[in-house]
């Protein structure tokens, strides 16, 4: 049996669109002579709907256009994902489910078992789980058709207490199929690949592994769409963060060659990711246009790079606003990197802006030192000004905070932190530095100056960020074993850090939880962004 695996960008309660699309990718396959084409995990409506879950009309609209496309599986099949109803009375109402499509009508279909519920996973919180298992015959193969997560419990420390594959193995399978909406972060793909290998190996098994591409707000959805022989060798792999369709026969899959074993760089994938993510996130919300302010550092300087490759430079514009306080250089660099990209660029000075605070508050402010209080006004004039633009013009402001920034409060709340969408929100301080020297890979993009400066915010004479934090060399490590590795204190010490300097840290991360929840929505590409996959208590005490 020829099969194509169509790894689609859907668009998540889009209907016609994602219609469209599965209609086309279907008619090509047929032309090509496949016998099947598999899609991704809820291909019909896209992945995660989320609380659109709970409409039944969002539902029934799933299941219409499910319909609708059995018309176009004349002399083919097709697999599709889409919720359905449950009709027992018992349990959750809905199902994540599957379809097989073939000759105008559902010839087949089968429920997720292992529904995720941790970091940005809930799917517990809309479906049931599965507990009827059946190998679907089509075209001379027995197919184990599973949803994603259903392939994922082959570990030592297993999550779930039952194994769809184990129940599908009964039936005597010749062939394994799993549709997949796995979103990406920077280890997911060797994480994924080795999961695939162990049920190949496993079971004895050709599989057939199929994923989304594309983002959808903050997640990011990379492919890696590819098929194994029994030994758990890839033998077709799809290109990561490009839509596409690939064929593979079942009768030689068994014999095929490995391909050689290529995984990108860690940056190289962010890269990507990110481009994706701001391309999609704008695309899909049907704005144009994007701002933001440049600052002369490293973080908007690599936001900028990063927006101009994503939307075009015709689409991103930007403005320097400097203070009294802002370096002739912030001013060069910015306008060296804004003349390399092509993107525009203008000046307004904050002073006017700030000078009328300062006097305004002169009375109820006097006899009282300078602090954080005149620093941060003068965050809040550059958003006031951003945003100004941004409602006269129509550009959404991008954020250009990082991920070091937003763990330990090191940003203005309604100033600096303000903007529709986190671009570098899940990078570390050292990590923008990588990705900045990763763009500056082939030609210099961002001015090497700004590469190597001080890091500095600018709103007091001389200032430097490790004035009032560990040098970021210290501080990143910390937080990456908190944050993404859940180590405690005692843990962090024992690897040798200074026991002052971890308490120090966490208690700034704990106790600037508030300003994260009024944060802008970041693109996701560590196994643990800030955001709704990492959900802190605002008031807890712990560690603090």
């Amino acid at each position: 049996m020829k099969i194509a695996l169509a790894q689609c960008n859907l668009h998540i309660g889009n209907f016609a669109a994602n219609e469209r699309k599965i209609a086309d990718y279907i008619r090509r396959a047929k032309a090509s002579g496949a016998d099947l084409v598999v899609f991704p995990e809820m291909s019909v409506c896209g992945y995660p709907p989320a609380d659109f879950l709970e409409f039944g009309s969002f539902v029934e609209q799933c299941y219409q256009t499910a319909l609708r496309l059995t018309r176009e599986c004349k002399g083919i099949g097709a697999i599709v994902g889409l919720p359905v109803e449950n009709p027992a009375p018992e349990g959750k109402n809905l199902y994540n489910a599957a379809f097989l499509l073939y000759e105008g009508d559902i010839i087949g279909s089968a429920r997720k078992t292992l529904l995720p519920n941790y970091d940005i996973f809930d799917e517990y919180r809309y479906f049931e789980p599965n507990t009827s298992f059946s190998v679907i015959p089509f075209r001379g193969e027995r197919i184990a058709l599973t949803i994603c997560e259903d392939l994922w419990d082959v570990g030592d420390d297993q999550m779930y207490t039952r194994w769809p594959m184990e129940e599908l193995r009964l039936q005597k399978p010749t062939l394994m199929v799993n549709i997949a909406a796995s979103p990406f972060h920077h280890e997911q793909a060797v994480i994924r690949e080795s999961v695939l290998r162990k049920n190949a190996e496993r079971y004895h098994l050709p599989l057939i592994y199929v994923n989304q591409v594309g983002a959808q707000t903050e997640l990011i959805f990379d492919g890696g769409s590819l098929a194994m022989n029994p030994r758990g060798e890839v033998v077709l792999r799809l290109p990561a963060f490009e839509e596409g369709l690939a064929w593979i026969d079942t009768h030689t899959l068994p014999e095929m060659k490995p391909l050689p074993e290529t995984q990108p760089s860690k940056m190289e994938a962010c890269h990507k990711a990110l481009v994706t993510g701001i391309r999609d996130y704008f695309s899909k919300t049907g704005i144009r246009d994007v701002i933001l302010g440049l600052s002369g550092g490293i973080d908007s300087a690599v936001v900028l790079a990063l927006a101009a490759e994503a939307l075009g430079s015709d689409h991103v514009s930007a403005l320097m606003l400097p203070s009294r306080y802002s370096s002739d250089h912030s001013i060069s660099d910015s306008l060296s990197l804004a003349s390399h990209l092509g993107v525009s660029c203008e000046e307004i000075s904050i002073e006017h802006c700030f000078s009328a605070f300062e006097q305004t508050l002169a009375g109820k402010f006097r006899g009282m030192p300078e602090d954080i209080t005149e620093e941060n006004l003068q965050a809040r004039c550059r958003a006031v000004i951003l945003m100004a633009c941004s409602n006269k013009f129509g550009p959404m402001l991008l954020n250009t905070s990082n991920k070091s920034e937003a763990a330990v409060g090191y940003g203005t709340l309604y100033g600096d932190m303000c903007g529709g969408l986190s671009v570098i929100g899940d990078l570390y301080k050292t990590e923008v530095y990588e990705l900045a020297r990763y763009i500056n890979r082939k030609e210099t993009v961002i001015p090497e100056n700004i590469l190597r400066k001080a890091p500095s915010a600018e709103l007091r004479h001389g200032q430097k960020d490790e004035d009032s934090l560990p040098p970021y060399s210290v501080l990143d490590p910390i937080l990456f074993q908190y944050i993404e590795m859940h180590k405690g204190p005692e843990e962090i010490i024992a690897m040798g850090f200074p026991r002052e300097t971890v308490l120090r840290v966490l208690k700034l991360v704990n106790s600037n939880e508030h300003k994260r929840r009024q944060a802008p929505p970041v693109l996701r590409v560590s196994s643990k962004a800030f955001g709704y996959g990492r959900r802190m208590p605002v008031t807890g005490k712990y560690l603090c």
